[in-house]
């Protein structure tokens, strides 16, 4: 198999001056919601590639991406000056095993993310198998400033499809806005105030975790959802946390 094909830009979305999303024509092999693929660039004579989370459920093309700029980066400057038409190279196949087919069942579904971890799970919520699969979901979605909160819209627009079902709680760590939780989401799962505003709460025997974003928060929130008796996920020792790992 070609390690990459080419793909045509549809589309760059600016949301932040460090925050992108490119919508992206390409042929890969179907993929299931939560994967991710690889994007390439040609720079001087070498193709650079790094792994982005899918945004896009499966049966809802172009393909998208959302990412962050890295200043003294070698592929996101050059993502950055990319507009609809250009060539960019795909990976045939998307990887990766933070998909509603490895997340054992339960009642609620906990999805924790921060920044442009948020991506893979907005596929997975667009993905009708998640409402069959779980009675109730919340999205836990951490950011720095309002201006960082990217898909304010199709989050909406998730929460009004499915008004009894779905929970989004918001974290703004530098502004205090009242839709928002203050500071840090272990500290909100210590004290109580996650469960609070989400009206549910987390046990062994009712949650699944699955947690995408900054590794620091990754490890942080393990450690507390451990010390809360739930434990890390795997295909031989079924648990209640899924992580990403190709950070």
């Amino acid at each position: 198999m070609a390690a990459w094909i080419h793909g045509k830009v549809v589309e760059h979305k600016r949301w932040h001056e460090k925050l992108h999303t490119l919508y992206i024509d390409a042929a890969i092999e179907p993929h299931q919601a939560g994967q991710f693929v690889k994007i390439g660039l040609d720079i001087d004579g070498e193709i650079v590639g790094r792994p982005y989370s899918l945004v896009n459920a499966p049966l809802h093309p172009p393909l998208e991406i959302y990412y962050i700029h890295v200043p003294d980066g070698l592929l996101t400057p050059r993502l950055n000056e990319l507009e609809a038409g250009d060539e960019i190279l795909v990976s045939p196949r998307a990887n990766g095993f933070m998909v509603l087919d490895e997340i054992p069942l339960a009642r609620h579904l906990w999805l924790v993310a921060t920044g442009t971890g948020v991506g893979p799970f907005l596929a997975i919520l667009d993905d009708v198998k998640v409402w069959e699969r779980f009675e109730r979901v919340v999205l836990v979605y951490a950011v720095r400033t309002l201006s960082e909160l990217s898909y304010q819209e199709r989050i909406a627009s998730i929460a009004a499809a499915h008004p009894d079902r779905f929970s989004f709680i918001p974290f703004l760590s530098r502004e205090t806005l009242p839709f928002a939780l203050p500071g840090r989401i272990p500290q909100a799962i210590t004290d109580g105030s996650l469960e609070m505003r989400a009206g549910i709460s987390i046990t062994p025997q009712d949650s699944q975790f699955a947690l995408c974003g900054n590794p620091a928060m990754v490890e942080d929130v393990t450690q507390c959802l451990i010390g809360r008796g739930l434990k890390k996920h795997r295909r031989r020792d079924p648990g209640q946390i899924t992580t990403e790992t190709y950070w």
